[in-house]
Formats: C-alpha cells, sequence, structure tokens
C-alpha cells in the first residue's frame, strides 16, 4: 500500500503512538518491575498491515523467547484495542540483525537497550556516550507559545555557546509537553555551531544503569571520563534517582566537575526542584543556581499551532479546518497525545479510504477523547481560584466565613460540581470536611449570582477557560 511518504510518516508515527500507549499500559498493569525487566528493551520493528503482522524486537534470543512465552498475548491484545488491522505479534531477537526501519523520511535514534560493549563508540566521540539525538526534535520544529517561551529562549541561549550568562538549565514540567524536544534541538544546535563539541544526553535512568554497571565492573574511571568530558551534558527526568544514594552521589560531583569547568548543563524534571521528593537537598541546591525554567501545558492557541504547523509536513492529508479545532479544543492533556491523535486520525483515514470529518475524528478518537474528559481535579480548581482572588489556597479549607473568602470558596464548590465527575460529599470533603448540603447551597449561589452579576459571571468564564485549556 502506498499512500505518499506524508501518509506513511503519518502511519508510521501512528504505530509509535500506539507502542508507547501499550507500553504505559502494561508497566501498570504488571507493575514496573516486570515490565522494566521484560518488556521495556523491546522496539518496534516490521509492521505489514496487509497482512496484519509486527515485529517487536528484543535485545537477545533469550529475552525475545521469554517475552514471547509470558507477554505475547498482553501484546496482541493491546494492539488489536488500538489498531485492530494489527492481528498477529511476534518477538523477534536483534541479535545478528539490523532493526528494521519502521519510521519514514527522518532517520531515528539506535534504541539505547540494542548498544553494546561491542559496538560502542570510541570515548571521544561524545555524542554517543549517551543515548544517540533524535533527528526530527530541533529548533526549528519545535512551536513556541506563552506556555514555553520563557524554557525555549533559555534553550537557544545556552545552545549557542557563547558566554555562559546561567548555568545549569533546569527544565520542568508535566509528561509529553516538550522538555526532552528542547534537550534534543539544545544537542543539535551546539554541534551546528561546534562540530567538533562533545554532547552527551541521556536520562536519570540510564545514567543510573550505566553508573551501577561500571561499579559492578569495577571501571567507574571510564564512565567519569566521558560524562565530565562533555562540553553539553543534559540529563532527563532527574527525579527518577530519588532516594538512589550512591547514583546521586555520583551525579552531584559530575554536576560540580562540569559547572567548574565551565561547561554546559541541563537538568529535566517532572517538578520543581523545590517539589523534588528524595533528591539530596545539596543537589536541589545546585540545580536552582541556574535558570529554571517551566514548560506549562499548552493553551488552545498553542496547541492549534502545534497541529497546523504538523500539517504541513503532510501535504497529501486532507484534514479540515474544523476537524483541527477539534483536537485542539478537546485533547489538551500534552502535545505528545495531541500529534498522536493527528497522526492516527490521518492513518486510519488512509487505512479506510474514508474523509476526514467531525463524525470520523470522534470515531477513531474514541478512547482518547474520553480520556481527556473530566480531567480537572478539586486541587486544580482550588488553586486556580485562590490564584484569581488573591487569597491563600489554605483558605478553601478553612473555617473563616468573611466575605473576601467565603464568595471565592463557593466559586471554587461550583466549578468542582461543574468540572468534576466527584460526588457532592466528596467535594465537601475536599473543602474542610464540609456537609453535602454546603456544597448544594454553594452551587445554587453561584448559579442565582451570575444571572445578576457580571463581574462574578465574567470571572467564573474565565476561570473556565483557564481550567479547561
Amino acid at each position: 500500500m502506498n499512500n505518499g511518504p506524508a501518509v506513511n510518516a503519518g502511519i508510521d508515527a501512528a504505530l509509535a503512538q500506539a507502542w508507547e500507549t501499550i507500553r504505559a499500559g502494561l508497566r501498570r498493569s504488571i507493575g514496573v518491575r516486570t515490565f522494566d525487566g521484560w518488556l521495556k528493551p523491546l522496539t518496534l520493528g516490521d509492521c505489514d498491515l496487509a497482512s496484519g503482522t509486527l515485529k517487536l524486537v528484543a535485545p537477545s534470543e533469550f529475552m525475545a523467547n521469554w517475552a514471547t512465552t509470558h507477554f505475547v498475548d498482553h501484546l496482541l491484545q493491546g494492539w488489536r484495542a488500538l489498531l485492530p488491522q494489527v492481528r498477529h505479534v511476534s518477538i523477534v531477537s536483534a541479535s545478528g540483525s539490523e532493526r528494521p526501519a519502521l519510521f519514514s523520511g527522518a532517520a531515528t535514534a539506535v534504541p539505547v537497550e540494542a548498544v553494546t560493549e561491542a559496538a560502542a563508540p570510541a570515548a571521544d566521540d561524545g555524542v554517543r556516550c549517551g543515548t544517540p539525538l533524535e533527528a526530527r526534535y530541533t529548533f526549528d520544529s519545535f512551536v513556541v507559545g506563552k506556555a514555553n517561551e520563557v524554557a525555549y529562549n533559555a534553550a537557544r541561549t545556552l545552545a549557542e555557546g557563547g558566554k555562559l550568562v546561567f548555568n545549569p538549565l533546569f527544565l520542568h514540567g508535566g509528561t509529553g509537553l516538550g522538555k526532552t524536544h528542547l534537550m534534543h534541538a539544545i544537542g543539535h544546535e551546539h554541534l551546528a555551531r561546534h562540530p567538533g563539541a562533545k554532547v552527551v544526553y541521556m536520562s536519570a535512568e540510564k545514567f543510573m544503569f550505566e553508573f551501577v554497571a561500571a561499579m559492578r565492573a569495577k571501571d567507574t574511571f571510564s564512565f567519569k571520563q566521558r560524562l565530565r568530558a562533555a562540553d553539553v551534558l543534559m540529563i532527563d527526568d532527574v527525579q527518577f534517582i530519588a532516594g538512589k544514594e550512591s547514583t546521586q552521589e555520583e551525579f552531584f560531583h559530575t554536576m560540580n566537575e562540569l559547572i567548574s569547568a565551565g561547561r554546559r548543563l541541563v537538568i529535566s524534571a517532572d517538578r520543581s526542584p523545590q517539589d523534588l521528593d528524595g533528591i539530596e537537598s545539596r543537589i536541589l541546591s545546585r540545580l536552582s543556581w541556574g535558570l529554571v525554567a517551566d514548560v506549562n501545558p499548552a493553551d488552545f492557541e498553542l496547541r492549534l499551532n502545534i497541529l497546523m504547523r504538523k500539517l504541513q509536513g503532510m501535504p497529501q492529508a486532507q484534514v479540515p479546518q474544523d476537524v483541527v479545532m477539534f483536537l485542539a479544543r478537546r485533547i489538551s492533556a500534552n502535545v505528545r497525545e495531541l500529534e498522536g491523535a493527528l497522526n492516527r486520525v490521518v492513518a486510519y483515514a488512509a487505512l479506510s479510504g474514508k474523509p476526514v470529518d467531525i463524525d470520523f475524528t470522534q470515531a477513531t478518537l474514541a478512547d482518547i477523547l474520553r480520556a481527556n474528559q473530566r480531567r480537572v481535579t478539586i486541587d486544580e480548581i482550588q488553586r486556580k481560584v485562590s490564584d484569581h482572588y488573591r487569597i491563600r489556597q489554605a483558605e478553601m479549607s478553612s473555617a473563616r466565613r468573611a466575605r473576601e473568602v467565603a464568595r471565592p470558596r463557593q466559586v471554587a464548590m461550583y466549578l468542582a460540581k461543574q468540572l468534576t465527575p466527584r460526588s457532592l460529599p466528596e467535594i465537601g470533603r475536599r473543602f474542610g470536611g464540609r456537609d453535602h448540603t454546603t456544597v448544594i447551597h454553594a452551587v445554587k449561589q453561584i448559579e442565582k449570582l451570575r444571572q445578576t452579576d457580571a463581574e462574578l459571571d465574567a470571572d467564573v468564564r474565565l476561570l473556565i477557560r483557564q481550567l479547561e485549556g
């Protein structure tokens, strides 16, 4: 089946998105330890949609046999749920053969698990000491908006290689918002400007595994030498070393060496340094030395721009403007999920031969749309309302009845009833253990006031827009 490179790229991306969703589901269902030991190393191989056969690649024959015996049914069930066109799943060994190319067009990074000591690059090849940079993740392909412009500008400044204004750069934000994209873009930009530079990117999890392996092999010197010789070192998802004392010790000394030598350090996490639990205070102090930049969830305008940019790379895909608007409005969790949804719509349309419209999109993305409904939490509502009315969030649960506190509390209760699936008693408990009748009174009061108080109605409308993204 030949749909042209743009549509094929959409199909490939849909497969990759489905694989990430399946992996996340299996990690929850079978447990983190089992998943990390046996299924995490699997990578996508060939997919023949004509026969409905998908190959997954394991780094060894033993792992391929074990995964086939114990998990192939789980994997097939997951694939059939997301992509019914996949009817057979086989797990093969990477030994003696290259990983089949899945993604169309752009070169892709070799999976970390497939890199063996025999194939390891020379110590002076800084780019490949960690995980190879993803070709797609550049500054040119990053869509900038209010939610991420500070992080983007900071990343560009650090990547250009001029005088160090801040070091390290600490990026934080939720999953799928663009932190990893920015880190890869820093690597590409720095190498383009300084071709002989040594750039190392790796996850904190890989940092820990390689350090432990070096200790077992009694060769920590080589590990330290590789990382501390980097001109730019980037460690992703540093929260994963929480509670790992020996790893944190090495991480601390690596940070010190790089900062003292004037080399560039980029760290990312899912929260700010002050909110990281299980990380030594001396590490948190150094993480806060430089620039801490948050990557916030994309607002509607940014989500729309991201979809339009992605469609520019799919000239053969026929996606009406109302569908693009629908996706931008309904899928607000993260950018990765938004792009994956577009990929799936384009791929399913190509596979089925059906035109893309709202009904087709809703049917194709039924599971994603359900997951994106009612995601607003009571805690988010309390925080947003407190910020809007300039009161402490603790007042939401306090016994104070002063008007400047009671009215915002009623607004928050009203929004909790409108925007979350929580029951009235549960909402009351979240507001200082109040009775459900108090919540009912608050909801009726705000409903009544919205009819007569234009200022209050405007406040509520603004808060709803902000909470729903």
